[in-house]
């Protein structure tokens, strides 16, 4: 049998981590097996599906690169597939209406916990052959009263549960609209899905749906519950934590590669191997793999594996996907040096693409003053006649290219009788506004001759100033 796994998403809200991770441990396991990934879009809930939050779905992944091979399908679209075996149920005692009124529910509930009871639907309707006037029924599927159903849950094994513990559940509300337990049985038979990999949270609904498969006349799917996502502090994820709009992730300049990667390892693993490729994913991932206890999101880790896929990505890949943040940042990418060399220069030294940007703003514009600390630090009278030599020479050079840089900041240094450092550093705070950039002759080179020794002659009279001010 050819596998199928499906990622049913409700619009009622945009995507975030915990539902990517599932969306990839369905994708992954569809392509290592050779199967077919579905999306499904689960939009019952007309109230609070909106289609932005379906463009939400849609968008995030496709950035994702997580594509479906059918669909999407809408739920909403299937209406009259669902009342066609709504009929059939009643038509053959698989279902009944349930004449119960909301006052007369909550009177029971509560007797049940005074009781101390389980809180369940008592089955008052369940044999009931005539209408109850003035009250618009539900449809609730009929339950089997013995036996136990067992689900052999390919993360958490086996799970027992006993009929007489289920009770019988609204299959269609009282105006018509079916439920989500109802709609995903018919959806999945329907659509012949072989595996279904969701959240442990749906865990307690599937031996209800096992039951309705079977009352389909099929065998129900494999069934693989993920832990929970926890937030750093062990509490449920949240906004604060970063369950936010996955392309909240994109915005930011994080890789679509790296955030699989990092969301993979979050209850998975293959040995010590922290990066993964997608191909390396699809090769290695098996479900059967996947740790039973929930997980915690660590955002200095999502940047570390994000910065080990910029560090890996070629330069000409790399700076496509950076334009748009140079673009964002205001800056005009033919105002300064080509992107893929600036990629080149960057790539060890940004954990976003967005903190890439920001880093390389000194290539394309000048900076209004260098950082007061750094100054104070690095541009001292005793550096004064070592930087003038730089800068004449650097001036003179022919050619602008990193190994000339090198060789003449090198020159400076043995003329003067310097360690590198204590020339370089000046030169960097002096071209960069900053201390930190990439090597010396790379950042130079990037920033251009005209702007470097315009940058010098400025930090050389900021040191003559000093110099002065100290005699």
């Amino acid at each position: 049998m050819s596998v199928r796994t499906r990622f049913a998403p409700s619009p009622t809200g945009v995507l975030h981590l915990g539902s990517i991770r599932t969306a990839l441990f369905c994708w992954l396991y569809a392509r290592r097996r050779g199967g077919r990934f579905i999306l499904r879009i689960e939009d019952t809930d007309r109230e609070r599906s909106t289609p932005e939050n379906v463009e939400a779905i849609l968008d995030g992944m496709s950035w994702l690169g997580l594509d479906a091979d059918e669909g999407p399908f809408y739920q909403t679209e299937r209406f009259e597939r669902y009342e066609q075996v709504l009929a059939e149920w009643l038509e053959t005692g698989k279902a009944y209406r349930c004449y119960c009124t909301r006052e007369e529910l909550d009177a029971l509930r509560e007797r049940q916990m005074r009781a101390g009871e389980r809180v369940r639907y008592n089955g008052l309707c369940r044999d009931r052959t005539e209408a109850r006037p003035g009250v618009d029924p539900v449809i609730r599927f009929r339950n089997p009263l013995d036996g136990e159903v067992v689900v052999d849950d390919q993360v958490r094994g086996r799970v027992v549960f006993e009929n007489a513990q289920l009770d019988d559940l609204i299959i269609a509300r009282s105006n018509g609209t079916p439920t989500y337990n109802f709609t995903v049985v018919v959806d999945d038979y329907d659509m012949r899905i072989t595996h279904v990999i969701r959240g442990d949270d749906h865990l307690n609904n599937t031996p209800r749906q096992m039951n309705m498969i079977e009352a389909l006349g099929a065998a129900p799917p494999v069934y693989a519950h993920l832990p929970m996502i926890l937030g750093p502090d062990g509490s449920k994820l949240s906004k604060r934590h970063g369950a936010v709009d996955i392309r909240e992730y994109r915005e930011e300049g994080y890789l679509p590669e790296a955030m699989l990667n990092y969301l993979v390892r979050l209850g998975w693993s293959h040995g010590d191997q922290e990066i993964f490729s997608r191909e390396e994913m699809v090769e290695l991932f098996d479900i059967s793999d996947v740790n039973q206890s929930a997980s915690a999101f660590n955002p200095e880790k999502l940047r570390w594996i994000n910065q080990q896929h910029i560090i890996a990505m070629p330069a000409e890949k790399l700076a496509e996907r950076l334009m748009p943040f140079l673009v964002k940042a205001g800056l005009d990418p033919s105002e300064g040096p080509d992107p893929v060399h600036l990629a080149e220069g960057f790539h060890e030294r940004a954990d976003t693409l967005l903190h890439m940007a920001a880093g390389a703003r000194y290539c394309y514009e000048d900076f209004e003053a260098i950082e007061p600390k750094s100054a104070k630090k690095h541009l001292r009278p005793v550096v004064l006649e070592p930087m003038r030599a730089v800068r004449s020479r650097l001036a003179g050079l022919s050619h602008w290219g990193k190994t000339a840089i090198v060789e003449t900041i090198e020159g400076v240094a043995e003329d003067y009788e310097l360690a590198l450092g204590k020339i370089g550093q000046p030169i960097r705070v002096a071209v960069t506004g900053g201390p930190v950039s990439p090597p010396l002759d790379v950042t130079l080179w990037l920033v251009g001759q005209a702007r470097s020794i315009e940058r010098l002659d400025h930090a050389i009279e900021l040191i003559a100033q000093r110099a002065g001010q100290t005699r």
